[in-house]
């Protein structure tokens, strides 16, 4: 059975091919977090898996299923807590939940794990879970892990072809070009188009208040404006992003 999904492998048949071709393990990370009127709750996890996939195929890796909850949802990069249907967890779940993957991926033999986050927010728990776990298979394992935001494997080249009229960052790209555009390409159905709200981008004061401004944000939950999203775009976005990441994964595990 040819895949590069692991949850389609018997145990038998992923043991194998881990004794036979030592594939890196890919794992998604996202979040359950509004994306705006026009998109899906899991774009993130469905974005990183998507990304995963694609890398995985040129260089016969694996993708582990993704961890679909993620760190707290911020104002200035999603939005904020208070929007319904935004489930998010603590920092000490998130970390552990990485640190448990990486235990658990070193036991079973594997040497190359990548983990490929979708959530802004969720950057640097992973690593704190990434460090936990390295410490508690100790120095004799052979697990070396990297880390990876998909979106930073986007040229400068392209990114101006996607936003001829400048490029807002990618904190306020929440729900907006980016993400729509990717979604149309791997998920069309579930992007409404005719939802898209039409606003400017936010403009955050350079300091954060607890509890939160909740008048900071939208309604809408979009920190900028998805208009100029399209498929054409998400698949030329996805084609650089499965090349260059599939690239690097190459180039540091071989």
């Amino acid at each position: 059975m040819s895949t590069v999904w692991m949850n389609q492998l018997s145990w038998v048949d992923y043991e194998a091919r881990l004794k036979r071709d030592q594939p890196a393990i890919l794992l998604p990370v996202g979040a359950l977090e509004q994306h705006g009127p026009h998109l899906p709750l899991g774009t993130d996890g469905m974005l990183s898996s998507a990304v995963a996939a694609d890398a995985a195929a040129r260089i016969g890796a694996l993708v582990a299923p993704g961890l679909s909850y993620g760190y707290k949802s911020q104002p200035k990069c999603g939005g904020g807590q208070h929007f319904c249907g935004t489930t998010s967890v603590d920092a000490a779940t998130m970390i552990g939940s990485v640190r448990d993957a990486v235990r658990e991926f070193a036991r079973h033999g594997a040497t190359k794990l990548v983990i490929v986050n979708g959530h802004y927010e969720n950057q640097w728990f992973i690593t704190e879970g990434i460090d936990l776990g390295l410490r508690d298979v100790g120095g004799s394992a052979a697990l070396q892990v990297m880390r990876l935001e998909y979106w930073d494997f986007l040229s400068e080249t392209t990114l101006a072809t996607v936003f001829p009229d400048g490029f807002p960052g990618f904190a306020l790209e929440h729900a907006a070009v980016i993400e729509t555009s990717l979604m149309l390409h791997y998920h069309p159905s579930l992007v409404r188009l005719d939802l898209i709200p039409e606003e400017p981008p936010v403009d955050f004061p350079p300091y954060d208040v607890y509890p939160t401004r909740k008048h900071w944000v939208p309604l809408s939950g979009v920190l900028s404006s998805a208009r100029g999203s399209s498929a054409d775009k998400g698949e030329a976005m996805a084609n650089e992003l499965s090349v260059r990441i599939a690239a690097a994964i190459t180039h540091e595990f071989g």
